[in-house]
């Protein structure tokens, strides 16, 4: 079962994840971050990494942001293979904080 990233990386795009990816699997689009599900080993090392908690397995996705399972599936070939971190996109707005977006 792969991860996702779900609605609390929209428009915060922290790139921690991406520097702990043993393979690779994070893609990035203008607001945010998808994880390849074909690629995601389900290694976990993402996970604990992600200031704003969007990262989960799509067993343990919260209902409300289970459109984003897809999301990632479908739209992670039109971004662009991220393997190096990044300033963040969103690191002074209040709904980028740590714990600001809860499930």
């Amino acid at each position: 079962m792969a991860h996702i990233v779900a609605e609390p990386c929209v428009g915060c795009k922290y790139t921690d994840c991406v520097e702990v990816c043993p393979v690779n699997c994070f893609y990035e689009v203008e607001d945010r971050l998808y994880i390849h599900p074909d690629e995601c080993i389900d290694c976990t090392a993402c996970v604990p990494v992600c200031p704003v908690e969007a990262i989960f397995t799509e067993g343990d996705t919260p209902e409300k942001w289970k459109s984003y399972i897809a999301e990632n599936r479908d739209k992670c070939s039109s971004g662009t293979n991220i393997t190096v971190k990044k300033e963040p996109l969103g690191k002074e707005k209040p709904e980028c904080q740590p714990g600001a977006r809860k499930p």
